[in-house]
């Protein structure tokens, strides 16, 4: 499975959507910007997308929703211990009232991988991070966590986050 993201302006984004109806994507914006999401097994229909493989996740992608991208570039030499310890990720975090989908992104042409989480609305996820579980999956320095002391190694640069609420289909 791959995930296609790309980004432009509403009105371009909810064209490109309504003319592929049988495509799983997901039409997103927030104060900045409108971005489409693609999931598929076969080719995009985007011109010229960021590329992802799924290396993992739970759930089916929704039409509605807050959607949170963590975006962490990763060195070469750090990926198969950051895909090992993000893997475990689920387990701290599907069972989170809210979640709706999960999933891990690798980057096909790029060191910045994605953990993209979907919930039902955004204090679902503000619930959620400001809880001991949520502790435990990012900061906790036993071997099982992500992002330890010992892992600086592996990042190449800031992490970083971007959020979005997706927008439902709606006849006009």
């Amino acid at each position: 499975m791959n995930i296609y993201i790309t980004s432009g302006t509403f009105n371009f984004m909810k064209i490109k959507k309504d003319k592929h109806p049988a495509e799983k994507i997901l039409l997103m914006q927030n104060a900045e910007t409108t971005v489409l999401l693609h999931e598929t097994t076969s080719k995009t229909i985007f011109a010229s997308p960021r590329k992802y493989e799924v290396v993992g996740g739970t759930g089916e992608l929704p039409e509605s929703g807050y959607v949170v991208m963590n975006n962490i570039p990763v060195s070469e030499e750090g990926r198969p211990v950051f895909e090992h310890r993000f893997k475990n990720i689920s387990g701290f975090i599907e069972k989170e009232p809210g979640l709706v989908a999960l999933r891990i992104l690798r980057p096909i042409h790029s060191e910045t991988y994605v953990i993209l989480t979907i919930w039902e609305k955004q204090t679902n996820f503000l619930s959620w991070k400001n809880s001991s579980s949520f502790e435990q999956a990012f900061h906790n320095n036993g071997s099982n966590s992500p992002v330890t002391n010992s892992s600086q190694k592996m990042f190449s640069g800031e992490a970083y986050m971007t959020q979005y609420t997706l927008v439902k289909d709606t006849d006009e």
